[in-house]
């Protein structure tokens, strides 16, 4: 019982059920004093009526082996709580004398039975932590409200993360991560995907597009004849050959590429898919290839952009986030809300999560239970030590008190039965 729970009985005083038990208790030492005392009556008449009734003898001899055990177990039991009629007996007033050893043993004895590994890890097993977290989670205004939570609190923990530089720590390994990647497996893996099933081909699509439309631009083809014509001699120029070679140039070129659009077998197509099959290939075996990205990467993490980068980021998700939060209706809130029920049903359904889950709770438990068990054991041994045992001792008399006044009687009857038995050896045996 607690030191609290001591002061309470004493200031608040007993309740009903209380006095039941004292009162219980009352009736039944006076019933075992006044046996006892029957026990001193009926030796005292015996012994006086034996010399003209001898079979009185074996009556004076139970009454008086009786007074004897009865005398002994109330002796016994009183000493357990305090000194009989208060004299410094040795060995007396037990549990007050040895509280300090009771508590200690009794702290010690729980860390060793009650806390054993073995003990702790089979009840907790037989506990469904996952159940419990799932069955609490699907009821959506216990969600709600957890949500509530966590939005309150998500302001101090987002200024917490700026104070403690996890910001800084978290962008640095981020880097260190990303300078470890080789870049030439992942590009070559990347376009493997892109160009599988032939899907690079609407790329060259996209190029030939491109180029008809630069053939009809009217600046571009005025360049290209601008070079044609400083190419050619100038008694060329005087017939008009540059404008004649560029239709030519364009109208060839144009048809070339509108054959290539329009005809999916075409060997150009073939050509095209050769290539980028070639370069695939090279930028995955390549040691060149590797060592160019790998310097690409090198170089843009260096410039100063991507330093501050990860800063920027974090504080426009920050301003998001604070400000979605301060709404009155805010959508953060209630899709967290949303996501706790969705979790606590999933939980409620998927047996090797809930499995999984409560095989980490056991874990977790066990290996706290473990290191802060020797604290256990010290907890209780100083709580036992601040009872107030005076009160302490009319408490368990209360409540088991009335137990021990059964051993006077069994004391009475067992040495009453001893004393009998011993008289009639003697007079059987030791009388001839």
């Amino acid at each position: 019982m607690a030191a609290d729970d001591i002061e309470a009985f004493r200031t608040a005083g007993p309740t009903a059920k209380d006095l039941e038990k004292l009162r219980a208790l009352r009736r039944t030492k006076a019933v075992a004093a006044g046996a006892l005392i029957g026990c001193v009556a009926v030796f005292v008449a015996a012994r006086l009526g034996q010399a003209h009734w001898p079979w009185l003898g074996f009556v004076a001899a139970f009454a008086e082996a009786a007074t004897i055990g009865g005398l002994a177990d109330w002796y016994a039991v009183v000493a357990l709580f305090r000194r009989p009629m208060g004299l410094p007996i040795p060995h007396t007033a037990i549990i007050p004398e040895n509280r300090h050893r009771i508590a200690d043993n009794l702290g010690g004895f729980i860390e060793t039975n009650f806390l054993a590994p073995a003990a702790v890890r089979g009840k907790l097993s037989e506990v469904d932590f996952a159940a419990q977290v799932a069955a609490w989670l699907s009821t959506p205004a216990r969600s709600a409200a957890l949500a509530d939570f966590v939005v309150q609190r998500a302001p101090q923990v987002l200024a917490a993360i700026d104070d403690t530089g996890l910001k800084a720590f978290a962008a640095k390994r981020i880097a260190e991560q990303i300078e470890k990647v080789p870049m030439a497996p992942l590009a070559a893996g990347l376009l493997s995907s892109l160009t599988a099933g032939r899907r690079h081909q609407s790329l060259l699509d996209e190029i030939i597009g491109a180029l008809g439309a630069l053939f009809n631009d009217e600046k571009t083809l005025s360049a290209m004849r601008e070079r044609i014509r400083a190419e050619l001699p100038s008694l060329f120029n005087l017939f008009r050959a540059d404008a004649y070679l560029l239709n030519r140039i364009v109208a060839s070129a144009g048809a070339f590429l509108e054959d290539v659009r329009a005809d999916r077998t075409h060997p150009m197509r073939d050509e095209f898919d050769r290539f980028v099959a070639s370069f695939v290939e090279r930028l995955r075996d390549d040691p060149d290839y590797a060592d160019r990205l790998n310097q690409m990467k090198r170089d843009l993490l260096a410039r100063p952009e991507v330093a501050t980068l990860a800063d920027s980021v974090w504080q426009g998700l920050r301003t998001l986030v604070e400000r979605d939060l301060a709404a009155p209706k805010s959508v953060v809130r209630r899709h967290l809300a949303t996501v706790f029920v969705e979790i606590g049903r999933h939980l409620a359904t998927d047996a090797q999560v809930r499995a999984d889950m409560n095989a980490g709770f056991v874990d977790a438990l066990c290996v706290f239970l473990e290191n802060q068990k020797g604290g256990v054991s010290s907890f209780i041994a100083e709580q036992v030590k601040r009872w107030d045992l005076t009160q302490l001792t009319r408490i368990i008399e209360l409540n088991i008190g009335r137990d021990l006044q059964y051993i006077r009687f069994n004391g009475m009857i067992v040495g009453g039965i001893a004393g009998l038995v011993l008289h009639t050896f003697e007079v059987a045996v030791l009388a001839n």
